[in-house]
């Protein structure tokens, strides 16, 4: 692990890798992504909630070995497991494009509305950046600093910073962070892919075992059955009855 991306992860609550994706990798996500979007038409994103002005996929895991790979990715595992440390699970992995010409500003959150508790920080998101976020394309706000505050957000916007980047960088970012989508006043859209974590002791934002299909789970490596806490008996009794928790989604 990057000491100085650790440190950020401490001290601001989030840390670029920029251009991440290479170019081959990054077309592949695009163009599934695409034909997804086509072959579900108004389903899209139905497995989770809806939320205005936004379109949505979800339940990657179970649409595509792109997908699959994505939530292993060794240099980025490390940083999740290091605002959650070892026993970590995928929570949902989703696509979110921001709608172009939208008014939509998501309100600041915390993902699953999450503080930390005693045994520390247990919500950690990763922002796959499938097209470049500028100032006026509905890119990540911010406020560097506010995992740390131990409470959820009150209004306040003090301190807010715009998170912009080419396409193919990832960001990793601790979700007890204050954050949220601005607005896409562009004409397009600005498409990005969200692999969530949570701690082992935690309901997975969207119950795996639950979503994906046995053909699905009978091909997956021992190391993916483990992130996706698919042989977990604790995931199963916290999961199937807690999941569908969101930042600020009803």
């Amino acid at each position: 692990m990057n000491p100085a991306h650790a440190a950020q992860l401490d001290e601001q609550g989030f840390v670029l890798l920029e251009r991440f994706l290479d170019s081959a990798k990054l077309d592949e996500l695009r163009a599934r992504v695409d034909e997804l979007f086509e072959a579900e038409g108004e389903n899209a994103g139905s497995e989770f909630k809806q939320e205005e002005q936004t379109r949505r996929l979800a339940n990657l895991v179970d649409k595509g070995e792109i997908f699959r790979q994505s939530i292993a990715v060794p240099e980025v595992i490390e940083l999740v497991a290091h605002v959650l440390g070892p026993e970590f699970k995928l929570s949902s992995l989703n696509v979110r494009p921001a709608n172009p010409h939208s008014t939509w500003i998501q309100p600041l959150h915390a993902d699953m509305a999450a503080i930390a508790d005693d045994r520390g920080y247990w919500v950690c998101n990763t922002v796959w950046m499938l097209d470049a976020f500028t100032e006026n394309n509905g890119a990540l706000r911010v406020v560097p600093g506010s995992h740390r505050w131990g409470r959820l957000p009150d209004g306040s916007r003090t301190g807010e910073l715009l998170v912009t980047a080419p396409a193919g960088t990832v960001v990793v970012m601790n979700a007890h962070l204050w954050h949220g989508g601005t607005a896409n006043r562009t004409g397009q859209h600005r498409r990005a892919m969200h692999g969530f974590y949570c701690r082992n002791d935690k309901p997975q934002q969207q119950y795996q075992k639950r979503l994906l299909r046995p053909e699905t789970q009978a091909a997956l490596t021992p190391e993916l059955r483990r992130i996706l806490a698919l042989d977990d008996p604790v995931n199963d009794e916290l999961s199937s009855t807690g999941s569908g928790r969101s930042g600020f989604l009803k």
